[in-house]
């Protein structure tokens, strides 16, 4: 209840500042496909907005007391606006109450989804008695999948929101399987059907087996098992990325993958080495420099 208070309170201040955001997750999900928000549970509030408004959207929050974990000057932030994907918030209610973002995932994972694309199909739901805009079911199919998988299923949860999904009867395959190959993610799709399915009894539809992908049977097997003990993987160890490489079926997906992970410099490296605009570009160089490091004490 808190929350769903918290998230009207939110989405009425930045609509009446000229600011069209969107729920997902968390409590929209709850009660568009739970049917309702007491059965599931959410410790924050996600909200997707256009990367042109975050920095409007940071000055209205402000006013909220919410207090963003980053605070970049201008030459940085628009570089994080290009590789990042959320900024997060505490507030007077709790910590880490907010996740404001702004595309699905970082630019490194090579999945270049556009939050644009999901305004243009959002479809309206009840949330706690509010109207409110969210992504399309379809669309939320492929955003928890992706989610799920970059944290390799580390919450059962994330699979049953999927099998929740996977029985609505009106689901539209045919755009899912669109979009996934669109995205070249079928393997990260096939899993997460295997899992749902082997994990919670789900019954793959028959639209949605054509999208299966042959051979992975190991693969699936051996993430099965992370499940249960619940224990996530380190996201910066050797172990993790190699997963990360194992889930792309297309082999230039996977070289994108590597550069952007090598190449793009982030917040962390900012804050390692302070440097003139003019010398911002080699802020790559520091990411290399810090990556190398890493691995040399693993």
């Amino acid at each position: 209840m808190m929350l769903s208070r918290e998230l009207i309170r939110i989405m009425d201040t930045l609509e009446e500042n000229g600011i069209e955001v969107m729920p997902y997750k968390g409590l929209a999900l709850a009660d568009s496909v739970y049917g309702d928000i007491a059965l599931r549970q959410t410790g924050d509030i996600d909200l997707l907005i256009r990367a042109k408004d975050v920095s409007r959207a940071c000055a209205v929050l402000a006013k909220l007391n919410f207090v963003a974990h980053l605070d970049l000057p201008e030459r940085q932030q628009k570089a994080y606006l290009q590789s990042g994907y959320e900024y997060m918030f505490d507030a007077p209610a709790g910590r880490n109450l907010l996740e404001l973002q702004w595309a699905i995932q970082p630019r490194f994972y090579a999945v270049d989804f556009s939050a644009e694309e999901l305004f243009e199909r959002a479809i309206a739901v009840s949330v706690a008695g509010r109207m409110v805009r969210t992504p399309s079911f379809e669309d939320s199919f492929i955003l928890l999948s992706l989610h799920a998988a970059k944290h390799l299923w580390a919450k059962l949860i994330w699979i049953c929101d999927l099998a929740r999904i996977m029985k609505m009867n009106h689901l539209g395959w045919s755009q899912i399987k669109d979009r996934v190959e669109r995205f070249r993610i079928r393997r990260i799709l096939t899993l997460n059907l295997l899992l749902a399915n082997r994990l919670l009894g789900a019954s793959i539809p028959s639209q949605a087996s054509e999208m299966l992908e042959d051979g992975i049977e190991d693969l699936a097997a051996k993430i099965e098992g992370f499940v249960p003990g619940g224990a996530p993987f380190h996201m910066e160890s050797v172990a993790y990325f190699r997963c990360m490489l194992r889930l792309r079926e297309h082999p230039g997906d996977r070289v994108r993958f590597a550069s952007r992970l090598l190449l793009t410099a982030g917040p962390g490296e900012w804050a390692s080495l302070k440097l003139p605009d003019f010398l911002f570009p080699a802020y790559r160089l520091v990411r290399l420099s810090r990556v190398a490091s890493k691995l040399a004490h693993l």
